[in-house]
């Protein structure tokens, strides 16, 4: 990194360099220079649907910019939609043609992670709890972190779990959503959740197959949430509008799966549901963070398994999940 310095210094011209690799480059100890001010940082997500279909992925712009959703094209439903969900975003597993060798690859790719790329961001005595970990995290996707609960199913610490947890999410194998906050509201569960970057790796690392979730859409709503997530960052990535996510959940359970917000402070609410219909009560959560940041709520949205956008109240509509590649 040192006579990447060097040469950057002496020789200004751009895009003489590309360092690639499957962890974060500042994060790594045995970097001598973090080339701050002379590099850019361009985090590589798996495919977003938007890139699979070659469509512009512009939802969350638009819908920042005050359009009503809409849907464009081909809705995917039913198990066409979970089709897409297991089979997740990573280029090389979409390049293999039956499910069973997109797992394999799935398996070799975390496991390679596991046992090599750790080792350059952290010093870990216990390596072997890692896979173990990301199991145990796999059957927890869209929950609420406990690291206490994770750590003793391991012998290990709450405090050796959270460390674990944040090293894995530096290898972008999993994302966490901080809580979100506002001093009007006292009843907020202040406690991050969970999502895997990528439902293929998830779902492969889960044993979830078409057949087990066509008969149980509980298990495919936790999958869904995370796609969703997962879909949101990637449009985030090459949006020009900076945003951060949070989610929004009392202590009664009532729940918004992502907040996103502006730097302005413009709120756009996302709940998902894998059912096909949707209630009033479903917009229970979103209502109240409606109610609490006011005119600074741009849209609050049930994204689910139907082909068309439903309005519910003011601001507040059900549409396809098709919304976040056709928008």
């Amino acid at each position: 990194m040192l006579a990447i310095k060097a040469s950057v210094d002496a020789h200004q011209e751009p895009g003489r360099f590309l360092l690639t690799g499957s962890a974060n480059l500042a994060t790594i100890p045995a970097i001598a220079d973090s080339l701050a001010g002379r590099m850019a940082v361009i985090p590589l997500l798996p495919f977003a649907q938007a890139e699979i279909r070659s469509s512009p992925g512009l939802m969350l712009d638009r819908l920042f910019a005050g359009e009503e959703p809409a849907t464009k094209g081909e809705v995917v439903l039913g198990k066409e939609l979970m089709s897409m969900v297991l089979a997740g975003g990573y280029p090389e597993a979409l390049r293999r043609t039956t499910s069973a060798r997109r797992v394999s690859w799935l398996e070799d790719y975390v496991t390679l992670i596991l046992d090599r790329d750790v080792r350059d961001i952290a010093n870990i005595d216990q390596l072997d709890r890692l896979p173990r970990l990301l199991n145990i995290l796999a059957e927890h996707a869209g929950q609420l972190i406990n690291n206490s609960s994770f750590g003793s199913a391991l012998g290990l610490s709450g405090v050796t779990a959270q460390k674990y947890i944040a090293i894995l999410e530096r290898l972008f194998l999993i994302k966490t959503l901080v809580p979100w906050s506002n001093n009007r509201l006292s009843r907020l569960v202040k406690t991050p959740k969970l999502h895997f970057i990528d439902t293929g790796l998830l779902a492969a690392l889960r044993e979830d197959e078409l057949a087990r979730l066509s008969g149980d859409k509980t298990r495919f709503g936790a999958l869904l949430e995370s796609f969703v997530v997962s879909e949101l960052m990637k449009l985030a990535s090459w949006s020009e509008r900076r945003v951060t996510f949070s989610h929004y959940r009392t202590k009664d359970l009532d729940e918004v799966d992502v907040v996103i917000e502006d730097r302005r402070g413009r709120i756009i609410g996302i709940e998902v549901k894998a059912s096909a219909t949707v209630k009033a009560d479903d917009f229970r959560g979103l209502r109240q963070l409606q109610a609490a940041v006011g005119d600074r709520f741009v849209r609050g949205l049930v994204l689910h398994d139907h082909d068309r956008i439903t309005p519910f109240a003011e601001r507040l509509q059900a549409a396809p999940l098709s919304i976040l590649w056709s928008m």
